[in-house]
């Protein structure tokens, strides 16, 4: 991400919250003062997040007069003592994206950071945005999708061959069109062909087109990929299928920069990046004598390995989020996954990676329509035993897993579901206390506005009135 700004008033304070902004990969954070902080200090269009300390309560609407001027659209988030209820006036809470409540949690730093890249997202117009669309599968935030990013944004702007390693369904395709986005080339072609899928006999005049008559079937001249992706980017799916003779020819391209039709002597030059991809290891392919040694090292100039989902599993309840998401929008319906249910996909190996789990989620879909679904309606091979010890899963999925609506009541605490102890229960008294306890939760959350609290409980707010004074809780919206 960008650089983050910290305006404190107190020189050297919340040195911990740049410590964990360290911690993530993200070393571009200044620290600063109200007073030493001007609009000159930097450009607005650099800077992803600004955290404003709540302290400088005196001269808050100043500065934030100062920030909407300097920068309408850098997302701004206050940092609060969570001992503190901090009550702002309406036009001064517009123009701040949300809380931090102090001391801050890894959790709700990465939520901060992931909202201000979506509102950045949605409102920037420079040159070279992220697009949605398009890094929407490369979501996740384990430690090698970002480096995949972070490798994305170092090669865009050269005109460098990439050669795109990594195993079958793990999103190289999705790489290589990000590569592309990124780059000067954004406006010309982006030219597609996978090298196994096509016999290598039909595979020059794919590559270099052919002239009318070069072969029996040749009725007219056609152009070939080099042609049609003149200016931009030509992506070479699957690489290492690709046979020997071919690769010759391919290498003959990449050197001189020029090529000919089929059945044709005129030189045509070629103005093409070069982006290649493989599931093969092409070092062992070299040795077995099935690829030329010439060739890999024209192609592996930029080196990007896509890492197996099996290797990055804390990113799947984001995936399963998304991939959710994806099929909503196309209207295609919905469905939603139980806790249990994560853990359980996130303890699975993956041999498809994020292609599996894409088709997995589509055919929840088909067979739960808008239903939650449970470990047990999974398919036969996601039902592991999910063990006694899923505390470290649990924590990233509740980390990771940001979903448009609420969990239902079904998908609540089921990793952690009450024995019934040898003795018996009291269960009127039981269910008494677990509804004291999530009535006091919701009216907490809500800031003691009932009509909030109904909500998030699924209730009639005069049901929830009568159920306040039946336990003696008190509210802030006594007028209402």
């Amino acid at each position: 991400m960008e650089s983050v700004l910290i305006i404190d008033p107190n020189e050297g304070g919340h040195e911990d919250l740049k410590a964990i902004f360290e911690f993530i990969d993200c070393t571009d954070v200044t620290l600063t003062t109200q007073d030493e902080w001007k609009p000159t200090t930097c450009n607005a269009d650099d800077v992803g997040v600004v955290i404003v300390a709540a302290s400088v309560s005196a001269e808050l609407p100043a500065l934030m007069q100062a920030l909407k001027t300097w920068g309408e659209h850098v997302p701004v988030f206050l940092l609060v003592d969570s001992r503190d209820n901090l009550q702002l006036p309406t036009e001064l809470a517009a123009g701040i994206l949300g809380h931090i409540k102090y001391p801050v949690k890894y959790r709700d730093l990465t939520a901060a950071i992931q909202q201000a890249q979506i509102f950045r997202q949605s409102h920037t117009k420079r040159q070279g945005a992220h697009s949605p669309e398009l890094f929407r599968s490369l979501v996740g935030n384990s430690r090698s999708v970002r480096q995949v990013r972070k490798q994305i944004e170092q090669v865009a702007g050269s005109d460098a061959t990439v050669l795109i390693l990594g195993e079958s369904g793990t999103g190289k395709e999705v790489v290589a069109r990000n590569v592309h986005y990124h780059s000067e080339r954004r406006g010309k072609p982006f030219v597609p062909i996978n090298c196994g899928a096509i016999p290598s006999e039909l595979l020059e005049s794919e590559l270099f087109g052919h002239e009318k008559g070069a072969f029996t079937g040749a009725i007219s001249a056609r152009q070939g990929r080099f042609e049609l992706a003149e200016g931009g980017t030509l992506f070479l799916d699957e690489i290492g299928d690709m046979s020997v003779q071919m690769q010759v020819k391919l290498l003959r391209v990449l050197q001189e920069r020029t090529f000919e039709r089929v059945g044709s002597n005129k030189t045509i030059e070629s103005n093409v990046r070069i982006v290649a991809a493989t599931h093969r290891n092409l070092e062992e392919a070299i040795k077995d004598g099935k690829f030329r040694e010439d060739l890999f090292y024209r192609l592996n100039v930029f080196p990007i390995d896509m890492p197996p989902l099996r290797e990055r599993i804390e990113d799947v309840p984001l995936l399963v989020n998304e991939l959710v998401k994806r099929l909503e929008h196309e209207k295609r319906g919905s469905v939603r996954l139980t806790q249990a249910a994560v853990v359980a996909l996130c303890q699975y190996h993956w041999p498809g990676n994020v292609r599996e789990l894409a088709n997995m989620i589509e055919r929840l879909v088909i067979m739960h329509p808008y239903g939650v679904v449970d470990v047990h309606d999974l398919p036969q091979k996601f039902q592991v035993d999910i063990g006694t010890d899923t505390s470290a899963l649990t924590a990233a999925i509740q980390e990771n897993a940001i979903y448009d609506t609420a969990p239902s009541a079904a998908s609540i605490d089921l990793l952690d579901t009450p024995r019934l102890p040898q003795d018996g229960i009291d269960l009127k008294e039981h269910l008494s206390n677990l509804e004291y306890n999530l009535i006091k939760q919701a009216l907490d959350d809500a800031d003691g506005v009932v009509a909030h609290a109904a909500n998030r409980l699924r209730l009639r707010r005069t049901t929830l009135v009568e159920k306040l004074r039946k336990y003696g809780l008190q509210r802030s919206d006594e007028a209402t």
